[in-house]
């Protein structure tokens, strides 16, 4: 990654545990305890664990959407106090709007966020330029002008992506975006979102259930333990980039999956802590 490790982390979680409301902290029942999380600027990392196990919390922490009970979270060195706006999102479900087209939908966070809402009429011709050429870098040139309902789900899915893109965030936070699809248009797409990444150097935190596409697209890889959800296992993958879809038939990338799968198999047996 272009950032030493003497600058200071992009993403920086001390010792953060949140409980959903009071009732439940008095309990001491948190949804996620003690993480402690520090990421590199310009750095890919993926979340992987049990199902319910605080992954979608960890994502809720990370944007600002919830704050922690206990615990300081600073994001570009600056505390967390709420939603952010440096940030984008996508998640399984597209979300489109019906009754916009593509490129509309993808220049709807222009037209909310600010500054850019301020200015949304006047920069409309630069903003739209802007949105096209995204579609365009996601093979979805040609399509700009078509409804969501005219579009396959894959199709779908790379424009959410560019929603998720259009203000130019400083980091990407992505909720099983790939989960609906086939094993096809989920590979397309992992080499999309692999080189928009190479191309922008933006943050990116991608929870997922997919091992494979965990350490084929991550840095760094986060096990997450059952419900209170911590980490409990740190694994870095050290291919290097770019990578090609080829790499995940070799054993060495095979070994890391079954690692990754026998960690989780054994915190679904019985819960037990992993030591990283």
């Amino acid at each position: 990654m272009t950032a030493s490790s003497q600058d200071p982390a992009f993403v920086d979680f001390r010792d953060v545990w949140l409980a959903y409301n009071d009732e439940l902290l008095a309990q001491n029942h948190f949804a996620v305890e003690a993480i402690d999380l520090q990421v590199r600027r310009g750095e890919f990392i993926a979340i992987v664990g049990p199902s319910g196990c605080g992954k979608s919390t960890f994502m809720k922490l990370a944007t600002g959407l919830r704050m922690p009970s206990m615990g300081k979270i600073l994001i570009d060195s600056q505390p967390v106090t709420g939603p952010l706006k440096i940030s984008g999102m996508a998640f399984q479900s597209p979300s489109l709007l019906p009754w916009r087209t593509t490129v509309d939908n993808v220049l709807l966070p222009l037209e909310i966020v600010e500054p850019h809402r301020s200015q949304f009429k006047a920069k409309r011709k630069e903003y739209e330029e802007r949105a096209r050429n995204l579609l365009k870098k996601v093979g979805l040139g040609g399509y700009e002008d078509k409804f969501p309902w005219q579009l396959s789900g894959g199709m779908q899915q790379r424009a959410s992506i560019c929603r998720a893109l259009i203000h130019e965030p400083k980091m990407l936070l992505l909720d099983e975006p790939f989960g609906a699809l086939d094993a096809f248009t989920r590979e397309e797409l992992w080499c999309i979102l692999r080189d928009l990444h190479a191309e922008q150097q933006f943050n990116v935190i991608l929870v997922t259930h997919d091992l494979r596409e965990s350490v084929f697209l991550a840095d760094t890889v986060y096990v997450m333990s059952k419900s209170p959800g911590r980490f409990v296992v740190r694994r870095e993958i050290d291919f290097p980039r770019p990578r090609d879809l080829e790499l995940t038939y070799t054993k060495e990338f095979t070994d890391i999956v079954l690692e990754l799968r026998g960690h989780i198999g054994a915190l679904r047996k019985d819960g037990a802590v992993i030591n990283q």
